[in-house]
């Protein structure tokens, strides 16, 4: 049988690690830590709504047997749904990438959001049978429940109901809506050098985490003011600046902390607390639990 090769492309195939969480739901997860493309493919029935997310690196979707591809890039997510026809996941992983999907049956979709169906507007009475597509960016505290399903490392016994807990939580992120959003800043998003402009400033904190400049010495640097810096900042990623920090540096800490290639007091230090009481107290407030306690629980 002959089989067609794309040049300079090899592709290896391969299965996601399926757990079905609920009846109606099911979570994928892959991670190619490979050097090689690898191509993932599940047969999906018009029932459901899919939602993809790529944790690290980027991925594609392949429809119609090659001839269109769309693209997931790394910090973003895809949602998927087609009443009229079934939508098969063929999906090509680029090395070093990650990647995280929920599908849920639109049955059990509506019985979740059944009272707040009418602001997520594909449940409409009026695209009920139209197929819809969105694209977006993972927030903060989405990352960190998608780092933890990617990074599962509890007993397998407890896994369904971990990754039902995570499914349910990750919706409910991805659903959220801020409170004190206001539709008039939207054009703000439009003016595509801004967002340029928020995302550079995301990598400088990034890379600074340990000593990062005050908000005032972001916005300069990046050329912002400092209102469309909180504003533009809010709009993009979902959270303030420092709460979008906290949660970045608690996750990098808590991957330290897993790697134990460092104790605790050198983790604090390498993501910028003086003093191990101040990282265990961050920590803490962010997990429950202290550092030490943290990595008890891993053995």
């Amino acid at each position: 049988m002959n089989q067609e090769f794309k040049p300079n492309k090899s592709i290896a195939k391969r299965s996601f690690d399926e757990t079905k969480v609920d009846e109606g739901v099911l979570v994928l997860t892959y991670k190619n830590e490979e050097n090689e493309v690898q191509s993932l493919a599940k047969e999906i029935d018009s029932d459901y709504i899919q939602f993809h997310f790529c944790v690290k690196g980027s991925s594609q979707f392949v429809f119609n047997e090659g001839r269109y591809r769309l693209d997931i890039l790394e910090e973003n997510s895809l949602l998927l749904y087609n009443p009229q026809r079934d939508l098969p996941i063929n999906l090509e992983i680029n090395p070093h990438s990650w990647i995280v999907s929920v599908l849920i049956s639109i049955k059990k979709f509506h019985g979740l959001f059944s009272q707040e169906a009418d602001y997520i507007t594909f449940l409409s009475e009026d695209n009920k049978d139209k197929k819809y597509y969105k694209d977006g960016v993972i927030s903060p505290s989405m990352a960190i429940v998608l780092n933890q399903l990617i990074n599962y490392n509890l007993n397998q016994s407890i896994k369904p109901l971990y990754f039902k807990g995570k499914a349910y939580e990750l919706l409910s992120l991805y659903f959220n809506r801020s409170e004190d959003a206001d539709i008039e800043q939207c054009p703000f998003l439009i003016d595509e050098t801004n967002v340029i402009k928020i995302r550079k400033a995301k990598d400088i904190i990034i890379s600074r985490m340990a000593e990062p400049p005050s908000l005032q010495e972001l916005a300069d640097e990046i050329g912002l003011s400092l209102k469309k810096l909180k504003e533009g900042f809010k709009q993009i990623y979902g959270d303030s600046v420092f709460s979008f920090l906290f949660d970045y540096k608690m996750e990098v800490a808590r991957k330290l902390l897993e790697a134990g290639n460092d104790n605790v007091n050198e983790v604090g230090h390498k993501v910028g607390y003086s003093t191990s009481s101040h990282f265990i107290a961050a920590f803490k407030k962010k997990y429950g639990t202290t550092p030490k306690k943290y990595v008890m629980s891993l053995s």
